[in-house]
This record gives structure tokens, C-alpha cells and sequence, in this order.
């Protein structure tokens, strides 16, 4: 049964209170002068419920596609990839663990095909993968209304747009 979680209060995620290893890795440099450290670990911490060390790490097409392929078998680029590495966050003392991979091609190409700013569209996918990370998921249209809500929420708290709001 997938698992339900209770959304703690944005005050307690903002608060600086978990600690955070993070490592940010440019494949695809493309989005490098744009898409800083700085903003990648705010985006982070913003998202992070639990003490956690993430790698963030921005492929090209190809790579995309191959790990796509590899561990979900589908045979196409994604905008955002979790490989999570802990199966339960219920403990206080756990430590989140996930590589978080987005694909330069296709965020750019959805940025501007859903008329969004690059780094409003990184934030949103990188809010999306640090929650996947954390035990929230989109499998049923319950799951999906939850973690949209939550993204929706955490985004709003960074100025950023609802993703989710058509024009």
C-alpha cells in the first residue's frame, strides 16, 4: 500500500533544523549560469523534511534516456528522475538518501513549451524529486492531488508560481 504522509508545517522544512549534504552535478552544463548552487540548495531545503544527502545531477538526452530506460523501461528522456536509496523516513534519525536527475533537454523544452521561466520549472522538478525522495508519490489520483498540493504550497513559499495552474 503506498504510503500516506502527514504534511508537516512549511515553518518546520524552512527552518533550517535538518541537515543537508549536497552535491550538484553539471553533465549537461547548459544549465549551469543559470541554475546556481545557491538556488538548487534553497529549492532543496525548501522541499526537505527529514535530514537528507542528495546528488542533483543535470544529463543530457542521451543519458536521460538510457537511465530511463535502465530502471524504469521506458524509452525516452524524463524531465526528473529519483533514485532514492531508503525505503521508510518514519524514523527521526534516518537519513534521506537520492540521486536527483534532470534532463537539460527536456526541461528546456517544456519551460518553454508551458511558457515558465528555466528556473521556476527547475525549482518546481527539483521540489517534485526531493519529495519523490522522501516517500511521496503520484500512483493513484489521490497520491497525485496530495503531492501536487504540497509542491504547490512549497513553491508558493518561494515565489514561485503554481506548475500546475493553466492559463
Amino acid at each position: 500500500m503506498p504510503m500516506m504522509r502527514q504534511v508537516p508545517p512549511l515553518s518546520n522544512q524552512m527552518s533550517g533544523k535538518n541537515k543537508l549534504s549536497l552535491s550538484v552535478q553539471f553533465a549537461d552544463e547548459r544549465l549551469s549560469d543559470t541554475i546556481t548552487r545557491p538556488h538548487i540548495r534553497r529549492w532543496v531545503k525548501a522541499a526537505q523534511l527529514a535530514p537528507a544527502e542528495f546528488t542533483i545531477r543535470f544529463v543530457n538526452e542521451q543519458e536521460g534516456q538510457l537511465l530511463n530506460h535502465d530502471y524504469r523501461g521506458k524509452d525516452y528522456a524524463t524531465n526528473v528522475l529519483t533514485f532514492s536509496y531508503n525505503e521508510s523516513t518514519d524514523d527521526a534519525d534516518d537519513i534521506v538518501r537520492a540521486d536527483i536527475v534532470l534532463c537539460a533537454d527536456v526541461v528546456l523544452r517544456e519551460a518553454k513549451e508551458q511558457h515558465r521561466s528555466i528556473e521556476h520549472h527547475v525549482a518546481h522538478l527539483i521540489v517534485h524529486g526531493v519529495l519523490h525522495a522522501q516517500g511521496y508519490d503520484h500512483e493513484s489520483d489521490e497520491e497525485a492531488g496530495e503531492m501536487e498540493n504540497f509542491e504547490t504550497e512549497i513553491l508558493a513559499k518561494l515565489g514561485i508560481p503554481d506548475p500546475y495552474q493553466t492559463d
